[in-house]
């Protein structure tokens, strides 16, 4: 009689619960995706898109993950060249984490705070910063408030970008100085390249 080996869990429903950093110098690195409400990290997919439209090197760029979540956006960002990365985050779970993986990959270029992601923006104006990532909770309906703020706190090159469950255009962006760069849908997720409009 031959005994069963236990199966093993299938690859879909182990990655369900993490996603990887996808290049740069801690390419391939795992990060744990705690199961919260309105946790929905960035997929690996749409990352890939998005740091192909940057440019894979971000050599000297000052970023800001406003909704920081797994960190995956912010850290993606440091991997592959940022000076500097401010990882800003509501629930203290998350914030334990995002400080142990920083810790972890040895990132002083690194910061994690715990706090309100609008007001983190609003004190930034005029921070003249490259990249802000903002990636709210879809049922958050922060999205008007936190692109106002996001743009007062770019540098003129500087770039946003944005997932919502929504596409964006240029007309509901101008009120912000905002226009559209690229744009991607991909499932429900909307992801948007903005950049200061002309």
């Amino acid at each position: 009689m031959h005994m069963k080996r236990p199966s093993k869990p299938n690859a879909s429903s182990r990655l369900a619960h993490e996603v990887r950093i996808i290049g740069g110098q801690w390419k391939r690195t795992r990060l744990a995706v705690p199961d919260k409400a309105g946790l929905r990290p960035t997929p690996d997919r749409v990352r890939e898109t998005l740091f192909n439209w940057l440019g894979q090197e971000l050599t000297g760029w000052r970023c800001l993950d406003a909704f920081a979540g797994t960190g995956a956006l912010g850290l993606e960002a440091a991997s592959r060249g940022a000076a500097e990365v401010l990882l800003v985050e509501q629930d203290a779970q998350l914030v334990a984490q995002l400080r142990a993986v920083a810790e972890k990959l040895g990132a002083p270029m690194v910061k994690v705070e715990r706090a309100n992601a609008l007001s983190v923006l609003g004190r930034l104006a005029g921070a003249g910063l490259d990249l802000i990532f903002l990636d709210p909770p879809y049922e958050a309906d922060v999205l008007d408030k936190a692109l106002g703020a996001a743009a007062a706190a770019l540098g003129p090159r500087g770039l946003v970008y944005l997932e919502a469950p929504v596409a964006w255009d240029d007309a509901r962006l101008a009120p912000h100085g905002l226009s559209v760069l690229r744009q991607l849908k991909a499932g429900a997720v909307h992801a948007h390249l903005l950049g200061r409009t002309a």
